[in-house]
């Protein structure tokens, strides 16, 4: 393992909604995502997924509430929680989750981006 810099990573891709993984930690992966727009309702059955937004701010949809995330802030939608993630510019954001969960969770469309990818 050699130090990850944020900067340096998030400068090698720019495609929206496509997580790449930076680092792992026993079976967690740290991700970086571009997100821009809205998301696809969707929920991770069998994980919590914490958002850390690193630039920028977003929204996270959920049936009961609406939480907004600015820079250097983080929220954990529970596991099962249907959430649409969304901002209106570009945000760059660390997801954590476990090894493995495909970033429209339950559902498959065109927003499905490949899983494991490493930058």
């Amino acid at each position: 393992m050699t130090k990850v810099n944020f900067t340096e990573k998030l400068s090698e891709f720019s495609d929206l909604w496509s997580p790449k993984v930076i680092a792992e930690m026993n079976d967690y992966q740290f991700k970086l995502v571009k997100i821009e727009g809205e998301f696809v309702w969707h929920n991770h059955t069998d994980t919590d997924e914490a958002f850390i937004v690193l630039q920028g701010s977003m929204f996270i949809e959920m049936e009961s509430e609406t939480v907004h995330l600015n820079e250097g802030e983080m929220y954990v939608v529970p596991k099962g929680v249907d959430h649409k993630p969304y901002s209106l510019e570009e945000c760059k954001v660390m997801l954590v989750e476990p090894r493995g969960v495909v970033n429209t969770g339950n559902v498959t469309n065109d927003l499905t981006s490949s899983n494991d990818v490493w930058i």
